[in-house]
């Protein structure tokens, strides 16, 4: 289905006020379309055989008069409807690009920046608003009108009114003409917003970064580069539209009125008065009026293009493959994990895990170490199901957990990231992710069970302190215990730290470790770890290398065993010693 056609579909679901919009916008065309008929009696009337009459010149006035306030009156109303229309279309496109976004696998994120994709939601759909606010009003408008004055027209003359006509091809031909530069500027122009978007997003999220490094005139240069290619196409684009919109119908009036002039002159000096003053007068005032709507139509163009451009680019979002988010629950499961034969790959056949097969049973706590590559954060992305295996299977208590949404296995894991990411809100709202079902209470005894009040009790408000984006105003120590209380607060089964506690001091990770001991209780825990000294109770470790498993057991077995755990375990040691 084409774009044009997707976006009539859209406007159908609110067509109440749309089509009440355009049935006060009819009956303004035809009120407005009387005056010149009324201009034209009172002339061949009243004024042109010298019969002045004040009374009914007086009335027909009034009546002018009284169709130029009902025009008013009604043009307000179609406006409003219109409006109203067109922003209620907006809003369901919105909510559908935000609602799909979320169906989208993790995939998609991970190959598109941010900035991109908040461009299609946000720029590209307010381009399309364009489209339903100015492009369907003024289309509606003028075309309402040029048809209501093509009517007018006929009944003055005929054979004037299919002279014409003949405007009706060449316009035809021009949006034509028009259409096919205009998209070709309007794509590159909405790729470059989008890309601006990501660079700025890119430029605020690592501002530190490049000032750090002094990197700001690059990036400002990068930027300028960017911003002049957008600037070039969009001068492209003006031209377009200045060479032609304005210069378009000009000269179209200019020729109309033309061959109107040759038309009456002939036809008079040959066979006499062929039209009355007042027939001449309407005629005139028609044609000056039809130009006013060719013109808003011609003008639309660059808009029109734009808005499909723009449409286009979001319904190419809405038609990603993306999962439904599943209301459907389970009970609380044990939480016995076991990978059988699982192989993976994030890309084709560049596989980052290989043939592992590992079992952790309900309340055992597994480490996974190895360099970086090596496949650990792949074996959570796995357990999550943001990716599912290329070849084997995952059960959790038997189930093979692709035959259940994704939404519901994740209903029983918790996870705390290395970098937590916290959202605008407050402490309380950040543990409690706005869950009805996570109580004041709840979100108290989380950050007890952490020992977050050692660390949170300096803040103002408590539980209550504003948290801006990122929660950049807090220390990592404070994001952190934030971060796991969010992820105990939820009471999981399964319970994944990665990297959990490598980017905070040595007072808070004792506060972590020590919450830990009480935490794992009943629950099956992953960890993903640098520091091995944080994993010597774990009941298994995992060692990896290239997506293989090659050592396992507990601290003391890999210590005794001396291979690769025992090498990576020394040169930490005497990195922390030296």
């Amino acid at each position: 289905m084409s774009t044009g056609k997707r976006l009539t579909k859209y406007a159908m679901y609110y067509k109440r006020p749309i089509f009440i919009g355009l049935f006060f916008l009819t009956i303004a065309v035809f009120t407005d379309l009387a005056g010149p008929f009324i201009a034209k009696y009172i002339i061949d009337e009243y004024m042109v055989i010298g019969n002045i009459e004040i009374q009914p010149i007086a009335w027909l006035l009034c009546l002018y008069l009284i169709l130029a306030i009902a025009t008013a009156i009604l043009r307000y109303f179609m406006y409003i409807y219109l409006q109203v229309g067109a922003n209620r279309v907006i809003q369901k496109l919105r909510r559908d690009v935000f609602g799909h976004i979320h169906t989208l696998p993790i995939q998609f994120f991970d190959q598109r920046p941010a900035g991109k994709i908040v461009a299609r939601v946000t720029n590209d759909t307010e381009a399309v608003r364009n489209l339903y606010v100015q492009v369907l009003s003024n289309f509606a408008t003028s075309f309402i009108s040029i048809a209501g004055v093509y009517i007018a027209l006929f009944i003055l003359n005929w054979k004037m009114a299919m002279l014409a006509l003949l405007m009706i091809p060449l316009i035809y031909v021009w949006m034509i003409l028009y259409r096919k530069y205009a998209s070709q500027y309007n794509k590159v122009i909405r790729k470059k917003i989008a890309d601006i978007n990501a660079m700025i997003n890119e430029s605020i999220q690592g501002m530190t970064i490049i000032q750090a490094f002094r990197r700001e005139e690059q990036m400002t240069k990068e930027f300028d580069d960017m911003n002049n290619e957008h600037y070039a196409y969009g001068r492209k684009l003006l031209l377009l539209d200045s060479a032609t919109s304005f210069n378009l119908v000009n000269t179209l009036r200019l020729m109309m009125f033309t061959v109107f002039i040759v038309y009456f002159g002939t036809q008079s000096l040959s066979v006499g008065e062929v039209a009355s003053a007042g027939t001449l007068y309407a005629f005139v005032d028609y044609l000056t009026r039809l130009f006013n709507p060719i013109t808003n139509v011609v003008n639309q163009f660059s808009q029109l293009e734009r808005s499909l451009v723009a449409g286009k680019r979001v319904f190419d979002v809405l038609d990603l493959k993306g999962e439904e988010v599943s209301e459907e629950t389970m009970p609380r499961y044990d939480g016995h994990v076991v990978f059988e034969d699982v192989t993976f790959a994030y890309k084709d056949d560049e596989y980052v895990l290989k043939n592992l097969s590992f079992e952790a049973k309900r309340g055992e706590t597994v480490a996974l170490v190895g360099h970086t590559g090596s496949g650990k954060s792949s074996i959570m992305n796995l357990l999550f199901r943001f990716y599912d295996p290329s070849i084997g299977k995952i059960y959790i208590d038997g189930i093979d957990i692709t035959t259940l949404p994704r939404q519901t296995i994740r209903q029983h894991m918790g996870i705390v990231l290395q970098d937590p990411y916290l959202f605008t809100g407050t402490i309380a709202s950040n543990v409690s992710l706005n869950d009805p079902k996570i109580t004041r209470e709840t979100v108290e005894k989380a950050l007890q069970a952490v020992g977050a009040e050692r660390v949170l009790k300096n803040l103002e408000k408590g539980i209550d302190e504003p948290v801006i984006e990122k929660g950049s105003t807090l220390s990592s120590g404070q994001r952190q215990l934030i971060s796991f209380a969010r992820a105990l607060a939820f009471d999981p089964a399964i319970l994944i730290l990665d990297e959990a506690t490598s980017n905070i001091d040595t007072e808070t990770e004792e506060i972590i470790q020590h919450a830990m001991d009480v935490l794992k209780k009943g629950r099956t825990t992953f960890i993903i770890a640098h520091r091995l000294s944080t994993i010597k109770n774990a009941d298994r470790i995992l060692v990896l290398e290239r997506g293989v498993i090659k050592e396992q057991g507990t601290h003391d077995e890999l210590l005794a065993h001396g291979g690769i755990y025992a090498n990576m375990y020394r040169m930490q040691a005497q990195s922390l010693y030296a």
